[in-house]
Order: structure tokens, then sequence, then C-alpha cells
């Protein structure tokens, strides 16, 4: 009889995988929460209903100009949907149109424009500066002014 032979892998130094063993997590059940009601919660976004009025900044705001001339808009989201609904070639004559070099990578032309919009509509959109009260007892204006 014929000795049997050892199967040997295709590939030299080749190694079947160990057989892994699956291990079973414990499940643990999360501490109950008290629900609180709509009244106790409360959240904020950082802005102040006054972040809506903006200080004009050229001539052309004091007359009238809002800065809609250029993208239709001055909403970010707005202008995000219009770009998703434009093909490569529509976009890249959109950004010729805006004054932006076209490119062939879509994603990257898209940041631009976005980017670009951004920027214009930063420019249109300066927060008005509040006036501080500076009321400095006047012990301290006597000691600022020694050293003049």
């Amino acid at each position: 009889m014929a000795a049997k032979r050892k199967k040997q892998a295709s590939y030299t130094g080749y190694e079947r995988p160990k057989k892994t063993v699956k291990k079973q997590t414990k499940k643990t059940t999360a501490r109950k929460r008290k629900k609180k009601s709509l009244d106790e919660v409360s959240q904020t976004d950082g802005m102040s209903v006054e972040a809506t009025a903006f200080q004009p900044t050229t001539l052309n705001q004091i007359f009238g100009d809002d800065g809609g001339w250029k993208y239709k808009t001055l909403d970010t989201e707005e202008y995000e949907h219009y770009l998703k609904g434009l093909n490569k070639s529509d976009l890249q004559s959109h950004a010729v149109e805006i004054g932006i070099i076209p490119i062939d990578n879509k994603d990257q032309l898209n940041k631009r424009l976005v980017r670009e919009f951004n920027r214009h509509v930063a420019a249109y959109k300066k927060p008005i500066k509040k006036a501080v009260n500076k009321d400095i007892p006047k012990e301290i204006l006597d000691i600022l002014a020694e050293g003049r």
C-alpha cells in the first residue's frame, strides 16, 4: 500500500487561518433614567435674537444691495441644494460664471463653490457691534494718568 500523503497548500509558506471562536458578550441593562418634561429642558444655540441684524459695510449696502445678485440667495442650505441638482458640466459652467476655474473633480468643485459662497455672504453680513459702557472710577483714571 502506498503511504498516505499529507495535503500541502498550493502556495509555499501558506498557512491556513486558524479557526476563531466567537466570544459571547453579556448583555447589560442600562439604568433607568428619569424623563424630564419639556418644560424642564432648555436648549440654546448660542445665537441671540439680535444676530439677525447686520451692519452695512459698503455704500451699495446702505442703498439697498443685499448681496443676492451673484448667487440669487444668501442661504447656505438653499445654495448647496441647488448645487446638488447640477450635473458636472452645469457645475463647471456655474463655476465660470462665479469666477472660479472649473476642475474635473465634482466634489472638490462643490467645496470650492460653497467656500466662495460663504465668503460672499460673510462680506454682506457683518454683525453690529454693541457699544461697551465703560464706567471707570476716577481713582483708577488718576493712577493711569500719573505715567503721562
